[in-house]
């Protein structure tokens, strides 16, 4: 489980602070390369749009590395957020461990 406190960086951060500044993208660039609206994109970066499967593997072709990377990053961003929601911490601590199976 993820203990940290520091909040992982976002998507939206990495896609813009390590891949599209240093390339010198935009976001209309950005879209027009991975086939989609703009609109898109800037959900992206802003945080408001979740990497699926389908996106992590255009994302992995356009940049030169693994789908797994992005999901990576959206995975750690999920799981912390549900550690800190007072809802989903409550239905966490609901479930009851299985005893070991016989």
């Amino acid at each position: 489980m993820l203990t940290t406190k520091r909040k992982p960086a976002t998507v939206g951060e990495i896609l813009v602070e390590e891949f599209m500044q240093p390339m010198g993208l935009t976001q209309a660039a950005l879209a027009e390369a991975i086939g989609v609206q703009r609109k898109h994109v800037n959900e992206l970066c802003n945080d408001r749009r979740t990497v699926t499967a389908a996106t992590a593997l255009i994302l992995a072709r356009v940049f030169g590395n693994s789908p797994d990377f992005w999901l990576n990053v959206q995975r750690r961003g999920d799981l912390l957020e549900a550690m800190n929601s007072p809802r989903e911490r409550e239905r966490i601590e609901r479930a009851k461990p299985l005893g070991a199976a016989a």
